[in-house]
């Protein structure tokens, strides 16, 4: 394992897709703008990363403030939408985007609510550099449109502290995601502009956990996230071909 930042020259960052995000930064947070599905199941996303971390630090998952003392580092935070609800939850954010204009739109919105977070226009492996440490790095729909995978999640994991923990929320590579995630959500239901993902570039969960293996990071737990459509609402379940969350811990 090592803890070396990135070769150099090597980057996470990928233009096209900083790109097409920042294109898109103004609707973060409307509920029913491009971002809407990110809105309908970041309920649980908050519990799922909650209750696993409490249970990880010895916490009441339902006390005021489960998080508070630890640090937390949300990467390729957008607009905000899950540093704030985990600054809520008492730990110290800092959130981090390849996008200043991501980085605008989430500093403009946490002022408005009261809320401290240390957003800032960087990579992972610029605060690796710094020599950077948490308790808890939260990589949620982003390992898919980074430019190399295998540097992400050795930067990743470098950047936890022993013990610490990694959350990871991706689409894995599947038949049925090309059809759900890709197809479907950009095409069908346009749920999201047509060009956000590229299939080639989801992630299985084997890949993700031989991804971390080496460098002293475990899957140990992973969920499925499960969209109903009668009840026009996600669900954590046990269904892993579509939308998935992994939760880590560092050795």
């Amino acid at each position: 394992m090592t803890e070396a930042a990135s070769p150099a020259g090597a980057t996470t960052a990928n233009p096209e897709e900083i790109a097409r995000f920042t294109a898109m930064a103004e609707a973060w947070w409307d509920p029913t703008g491009k971002f809407a599905p990110l809105h309908k199941f970041n309920p649980n996303r908050i519990a799922f990363i909650r209750d696993r971390v409490a249970a990880r630090f010895g916490r009441d998952p339902l006390g005021e403030q489960p998080l508070g003392g630890l640090a937390l580092l949300d990467v390729g935070c957008g607009g905000g939408l899950l540093s704030e609800p985990m600054r809520r939850l008492g730990a110290a954010v800092t959130g981090i985007d390849a996008s200043a204009k991501n980085v605008g739109i989430a500093s403009l919105h946490a002022e408005q609510s009261g809320v401290d977070i240390d957003y800032r226009n960087a990579l992972p492996e610029d605060l690796l550099a710094e020599g950077a440490r948490y308790d808890v790095v939260l990589n949620m729909e982003i390992v898919e449109h980074v430019a190399d995978l295998g540097l992400f999640l050795e930067v990743s994991s470098n950047l936890l502290r022993p013990g610490g923990v990694m959350f990871v929320a991706t689409i894995s590579r599947t038949l049925k995601s090309l059809a759900l995630a890709k197809v479907g959500a950009e095409y069908v239901l346009r749920w999201l502009p047509a060009g956000t993902h590229d299939w080639r570039k989801f992630v299985r969960p084997s890949e993700l956990a031989a991804g971390l293996r080496p460098h002293g990071v475990a899957v140990r737990e992973l969920k499925g996230m499960t969209f109903r459509p009668l009840a026009n609402r996600w669900d954590v379940t046990d269904d892993l071909d579509v939308n998935y969350l992994a939760y880590c811990e560092k050795d």
